[in-house]
């Protein structure tokens, strides 16, 4: 999709390698959205699709595609900034050709059980083959040793090439935390008889996988990107990286004490969890705000305007900055304080947190991340921004803050009614779930669900043509 591996001007083979990841990303990014617009239908039609593809698939599929299609986008990203960062052409690049058909077939093969298999009986088969039964990480168990095999080569060629290349601080980072996020993916593949301590490891994967390594991850991306599109000072982004490290991997860790409360353990880690998961998104906005302080002084002093060679992937890193801490971090904190988590844990306050913290903290950085591989694939010096960028940025953005903010009104309707008026039994839930509030905040989200679709119609249009009109402008 991002050009042909034969028109384009990448020198690296494991650069190429990265685009084959780029392709997928955008296709599974976009069964993810499409997977999320019918179940936001089914919330407000139940019928809709009943018996054939139920909510329960809808919402699998709709989750597992956001999880695998930014894992895509990330090991796309690393194989294009470690030749650059390296100076390297890439170790075993052939074996992660080979990681890369066996995952794509995997995961092809996984989405087809989803849909057309769903479920099955309650016996050992159905998690070899069907579903593991985990919500958020539903792999058949074939498929979770297989991904963590590709995972496995994957590191080891991004490890062999650091050690074989240039070792600069942001590759450092970036090595260091692969090992912890391939390692964190392991908590999640046994089985204790305790539901209580099943639970406590189960979260290690859904939460810390995200808040430490993912977060950490976004940090290497964007102090690259940020080197490559305005020239930042190298010192000053692996300075704000290496904060970000000893912040995330010590808050991202007692962050997840706002989960603990709920599956048994003490009440204190209340408190901890909801201070600390606060300030995970701080080291990315002081580094974005030090290098454009810096950048404008660099602009008065010159008397000119310092190039920004790429403006879709600026656009999107400017949009990762603040949707991390708005997402992330705003959204992430009001509703996890213990006075307030109390009446909001479990409804459509959180759904509402990880619309706005999945796009503005990862899909953003990661899409900007493409527009710099489209440029290293054409060999253009400048690529603007066209009107199809800036629409696709515009209505994506648009509308999953749109969702953000109609899944908010409908979580606080939830803490009105369902929990602080009738006690959050069942009855009060599906009582809850039929007032005017609920309702009409379900339907906003479903129409804020097609803006963001046509969001993505414009970005694929964009991604599509954006380098061919680079080039000729050039030319």
């Amino acid at each position: 999709m991002l050009t042909s591996i034969k028109s384009n001007h990448l020198t690296s083979s494991g650069q190429r390698l990265g685009m084959m990841y780029f392709r997928v990303a955008i296709i599974l990014f976009g069964a993810q959205l499409l997977m999320g617009l019918i179940a936001a239908i089914q919330f407000i039609y139940p019928a809709f699709l009943f018996e054939l593809f139920d909510f329960s698939v809808a919402r699998m599929v709709h989750i597992n595609a956001l999880v695998v299609w930014m894992l895509y986008a990330m090991i796309g990203a690393t194989y294009y900034m470690l030749s650059d960062e390296t100076e390297h052409e890439g170790v075993a690049i052939g074996l992660g050709k080979l990681a890369f058909w066996v995952l794509t077939l995997a995961v092809t093969i996984v989405v087809l059980v989803y849909i057309f298999i769903q479920i099955g009986p309650g016996k050992e088969s159905t998690i070899w083959l069907i579903n593991e039964g985990r919500e958020y990480i539903e792999a058949p168990r074939w498929a979770d040793i297989g991904i963590v095999v590709v995972v496995l080569i994957f590191y080891w060629n991004v490890f062999a090439t650091y050690l074989a290349g240039k070792k600069t601080g942001i590759m450092t980072v970036m090595v260091a935390n692969l090992l912890a996020l391939a390692g964190l993916y392991l908590a999640g593949m046994f089985f204790t008889d305790n539901i209580s301590m099943d639970q406590f490891w189960w979260w290690w994967v859904i939460h810390l996988w995200v808040e430490a390594t993912w977060e950490v991850f976004v940090g290497t991306l964007a102090a690259y990107a940020l080197i490559k599109i305005i020239g930042a000072k190298r010192e000053v982004v692996e300075m704000w990286l290496w904060i970000e490290v000893l912040m995330l991997f010590g808050s991202g860790i007692l962050g997840l004490g706002h989960h603990y409360f709920w599956i048994g353990t003490p009440e204190y880690w209340w408190e901890i969890g909801a201070l600390f998961s606060a300030l995970e998104p701080v080291p990315l906005i002081a580094m974005f705000v030090h290098v454009l302080y810096d950048w404008g002084k660099e602009q008065g002093i010159n008397g000119e305007k310092p190039a920004i060679n790429n403006g879709p992937a600026m656009a999107w890193l400017v949009t990762n900055a603040f949707g991390n801490f708005l997402g992330a971090g705003i959204w992430g904190f009001f509703h996890t304080l213990p006075q307030v988590n109390i009446y909001t844990h479990g409804t459509q306050f959180t759904a509402a947190h990880g619309h706005l913290s999945f796009f503005g903290a990862y899909a953003t950085i990661l899409i900007g991340t493409m527009y710099l591989g489209l440029q290293g694939a054409y060999g253009v010096k400048q690529m603007k921004a066209t009107f199809n960028s800036k629409m696709g940025l515009f209505l994506s953005t648009f509308g999953v803050l749109g969702m953000g903010v109609a899944l908010t009104i409908a979580g606080y309707e939830q803490v009105l009614v369902e929990r602080a008026e009738l006690g959050a039994g069942w009855n009060a839930f599906f009582v809850a779930q039929d007032l005017p509030w609920y309702v009409q905040a379900q339907l906003w989200r479903a129409i804020m669900g097609v803006v963001t679709l046509l969001g993505f119609v414009y970005l694929v249009l964009d991604l599509l043509t954006i380098g061919k009109k680079a080039r000729a402008a050039e030319a």
